[in-house]
């Protein structure tokens, strides 16, 4: 964690691979001394380079690291190979920032490069002069020696907290706590005004993360001449530097005493065994940075709130389980006495059969299928305005703890990709324009220049929608030709069990094209906003989420879409069937509807990319990585040895070896993924928000142990907000009011259940309501070649039966809608527009009654202001009689000094009068202050 010599701390570290350019001699020359190569002298801490030659101890670190080179003799002529040459191109940048580092007032630290080629670090350490000026330019909040009391909550919601509190003492984490009663008052950091801090330690006053934060910054703007390149991004892309990174706080497990951060965040919060504890949401955030603790901090209310949901919804679902006994249509359906006798479902080879034989279908709809999904999907709307609202105020909340009020947005350094794309603009244009025009305005890159990535964006994203939808339809031939292949077999038990096999198959291959999809749209996406060339971090990470998430949200939903509002919807009728492909007839709904079929397709693509993607490949794909890495460092490094290199790896070697932080977007839209599940089509599988829960509580431990054992330490970032992902959520919380409204009147039976009873049903029950969706068809209308052949049924069937709302074939307007038909259609539309509307009020109702900032914290916030007025009043008041009373005492020593000089002059003019009567005057002394 430290230089050499065990006194300035490592903040920064910058990882690079050298290779060497061989030496060559003349034939039969004797061959010299091996040369070190073209390689600046290395510099080591106790002021001596690698050669052993000893440096005043009193030279700054950076200007030693930067010693002339040895400089070839002037004669000999060295050819380099385009490698070679590319090589000493890197190190010469490389040279130039350092200096430039140096210059900044960094001091560095260099590995002596001992070996033909290797691995090599820079370590970077910031002394007092430049964290305070820093710190200044970037207005970091820092503690000053003032504490104030934050006012607690006065009775029953007081009386309610402590109760709270000691219920849930055994699920604290055993962190360092800090003071809930007081707080420190909190001022953006000035050197002026240093005395307003509490300054015990100048080396521990900014903390690690606020170190490695303005090292950051300054990394960031340092340039150099070479390809005009602007700070360690741009020389991280072109290869100059492998990497650049803080360390983590040492080792997180092992047998020593010595306690850090990271190896209390371990044991406290990135463990499985730690599933039931409370996160250390302000440990974590001084760790890794305010962005990443809001990331957390959001996670775990999402996980507290799928908690109520998942209650409500294994109620339902038990519900829909008591009930299924006394559930009327079913019971109807299942009874074998009611013969009624279904058209065949394919042409030719399948037989007319008994309604009966889908009472486990039947049985298995009601227990999603019932009155009580339409209070879930209603609770579920309100549930996701509350969990929005609730997290308005959490974030609020930890704004003011964080000391983030007021945070105004950093004007961001472009990206090295948008310096590249201005840079060959400049070059292009400065030809080609006149001395004339104006070459000082700076030059930007407009929405000409960005028209080629434009059209490649709109054009590759409508082909990737279409690719998903090809997708799809793909399936649905494989459901469509496997049902039609396996109805022609001569085992009675496959021919009995068609649906369940095809149901099945499709959904494993859905999910396995939605999984690999995901990968490709996640790597085109990033692609597709690179050629876009945004200009700052913020504006690249914020179009990279929209791609990412269109193209992932049009590949996770689109064949639950199909199934819940296309499925069986343009299958015609009997003798009037929809074909495609020529011979085979559209997929229609099982008997009991569509909706267990939805539940199934829902359960599995959510269980399945939740095992498989969010659990699996987190845990795999980093470890494989790593794998990887490893093995191409050890076939790439020669096997030398190195005299100088310690037995034990430093920090800087083990956290190289992590993966490196890629951002939280991975992280985020698994997350919104998976609330889209929760929300859009929860009306049919009420146990998604218990699914949700269970994965959540081992992905917050999960995510947990992936910072803080598995990646490299990321740059603390202020933020003060989650960003776009607010507005994403929102969004889909809007949708899914949409969504289930259509989910409960088209796809579910409750709209024609709810007409039925009340307006068909002669006694008001919903006896009879099995025949009353079931419309005749007069099977000698069936086309030539399409009747079973070699039918089991003993009589002859001058009738079936087929799901529909249509007129009988002994009337006028034969196989027409109904008026029944209009009827119900008329009630679901009018349905759909209640629901929305209801829930729309309700929410907007929820979101006003609950307010976006908790009173408490507003009523701080203002106090903190006038703390913050009366401090600064004080302290200059304190400075004013400071300085009068400097000035009382030099105006007393003035006068008395004046007094004595007066005596003096007095007698000595008496003694000294010249000729004209002039005497000697002397002048007063005075001191300003």
């Amino acid at each position: 964690m430290h230089f050499r010599d065990s006194k300035r701390k490592v903040d920064y570290v910058l990882a690079y691979h050298y290779r060497k350019r061989p030496t060559r001699h003349p034939p039969g020359a004797a061959s010299p001394e091996p040369t070190r190569g073209p390689v600046s002298l290395a510099l080591v801490s106790n002021g001596r380079t690698r050669k052993g030659r000893a440096e005043p101890q009193h030279q700054d670190a950076g200007q030693r690291a930067l010693q002339e080179q040895p400089a070839p003799p002037a004669a000999e002529v060295i050819e380099l190979s385009p490698l070679d040459a590319l090589e000493e191109e890197k190190r010469l940048q490389r040279e130039e920032f350092e200096r430039n580092l140096v210059e900044a007032g960094l001091e560095i630290e260099k590995d002596p490069e001992n070996k033909s080629q290797g691995l090599s670090f820079v370590r970077i350490h910031a002394p007092w002069q430049v964290l305070s000026r820093e710190a200044e330019l970037l207005k970091i909040k820092m503690p000053t020696k003032k504490m104030y009391e934050i006012t607690e909550e006065e009775g029953i919601l007081k009386t309610l907290n402590e109760i709270w509190c000691k219920l849930t003492e055994p699920l604290q984490p055993q962190v360092p706590q800090e003071n809930t009663h007081m707080k420190s008052l909190s001022y953006p950091f000035s050197r002026e005004k240093i005395y307003l801090y509490n300054i015990k330690d100048k080396d521990t006053f900014f903390d690690n993360a606020t170190r490695s934060r303005i090292v950051r910054e300054i990394l960031k703007r340092t340039s150099t001449k070479a390809r005009n390149s602007m700070g360690i991004g741009t020389l991280i892309a072109n290869n100059v530097y492998d990497a650049a990174y803080p360390l983590h706080d040492g080792e997180y497990e092992g047998q020593n005493d010595d306690m850090n951060e990271r190896k209390l965040l371990y044991r406290e919060w990135a463990r499985y065994g730690a599933f039931y504890k409370f996160q250390p949401i302000d440990l974590i955030r001084k760790y890794f940075g305010e962005k990443i603790g809001l990331y957390f901090a959001w996670l775990g209310l999402y996980t507290e709130f799928l908690i109520p949901s998942s209650l409500v919804g294994i109620i339902v679902f038990l519900y829909g389980c008591i009930t299924i006994e006394s559930d009327i249509p079913s019971k109807e359906m299942c009874d074998q006495r009611n013969a009624f006798t279904m058209c065949p479902l394919c042409d030719k080879f399948c037989d007319y059969w008994n309604l009966s034989s889908a009472c486990a279908t039947a049985r298995a709809s009601h227990l999603f299928d019932n009155p009580a999904t339409v209070f879930f999907s209603i609770f579920m709307a309100l549930w996701a305005t509350m969990f929005l609202e609730q997290w308005k105020r959490l974030q609020m909340r930890l704004t003011y703890f964080w000391d983030l009020t007021g945070l105004e947005e950093e004007e961001e350094h472009p990206r090295p990709e948008y310096e590249t794309k201005l840079l060959q603009k400049k070059l292009t244009n400065k030809n080609m324009t006149t001395k004339n025009s104006n070459e000082d305005e700076k030059e930007k890159l407009t929405w000409s220049d960005r028209m080629p990535g434009y059209a490649a964006n709109f054009g590759l994203i409508l082909f990737m929608i279409m690719l998903t939808f090809s997708a799809v339809f793909g399936v649905i031939v494989y459901r469509i030709t496997t049902a039609a292949a396996l109805s022609f077999s001569t085992n009675e038990t496959t021919r009995s069990n068609v649906r369940v096999t095809v149901t099945a198959t499709a959904v494993i291959i859905n999910l396995v094209v939605i999984l690999i999809l995901d990968e490709i749209y996640g790597a085109v996406a990033k692609w597709l906003t690179e050629i876009e060339v945004p200009k700052t971090e913020k504006t690249f990470e914020e179009r990279l989420i929209l791609k990412a998430f269109l193209l992932k949200f049009v590949n996770s939903y689109a064949p639950i879409f199909y199934v819940a509002f296309f499925k069986g919807r343009f299958v015609g009728r009997p003798g009037h069937y929809v074909y495609v492909f020529d011979g085979y007839r559209m997929e229609e709904c099982a008997p009991g509807g569509c909706l267990m079929e939805l539940c199934i397709q829902l359960s599995i693509i959510m269980l399945g990319k939740q095992l498989i993607q969010n659990n699996l490949f987190e845990i795999g794909i980093p470890k494989l990585k790593k794998l990887f890495r490893k093995l191409k460092d050890e076939r790439t490094e020669p096997k030398e040895r190195d005299p100088h290199q310690s037995k034990d790896p430093q920090q800087w070697d083990l956290d190289y070896a992590l993966e490196p932080f890629t951002g939280l977007t991975p992280e985020y839209m698994e997350m919104i993924i998976q609330f889209g599940f929760v929300t859009l089509f929860v009306a049919s599988f009420p146990l998604a928000p218990l699914f949700a829960l269970l994965n959540n509580i081992i992905e917050v431990r999960l995510d947990a142990k992936k910072f803080v054992t598995e990646l490299r330490r990321p740059d603390t970032v202020r933020a003060k907000d989650i960003g776009i992902w607010y507005n994403i959520l929102s969004g889909i919380g809007k949708f899914s009011v949409i969504i289930n409204a259509f989910v409960i009147a088209i796809t579910s039976d409750f709209i024609p259940r709810l007409m039925y009873q009340y307006a068909y049903s002669q006694n008001g029950t919903m006896h009879g309501f099995i025949n009353h969706t079931l419309s005749y068809f007069n099977v000698s209308h069936l086309k030539a070649g399409t009747q079973p052949e070699n039918s089991l049924f003993a009589q002859d069937v001058l009738f079936c039966r087929f799901k529909d709302y249509r007129e009988p074939p002994w009337s006028q307007n034969q196989y027409e809608f109904s008026k029944q038909y209009w009827a119900v259609l008329s009630a679901r539309l009018a349905f759909v527009i209640l629901f929305q509307n209801l829930v729309m009020f309700l929410s907007i109702l929820v979101d006003w009654m609950i307010p976006d900032i908790p009173k408490d914290i507003s009523e701080q916030i203002k106090k903190e202001k006038s703390v913050l007025v009366d401090f600064f009043l004080k302290e200059e008041h304190e400075k004013l009689k400071l300085i009068e009373s400097f000035i009382a005492y030099d105006k007393q020593k003035h006068e008395s000094g004046t007094k004595g000089e007066r005596i003096r002059a007095a007698s000595f003019s008496q003694c000294n009068r010249s000729p004209k009567g002039s005497f000697t005057s002397f002048s007063s002394r005075h001191t300003e202050v």
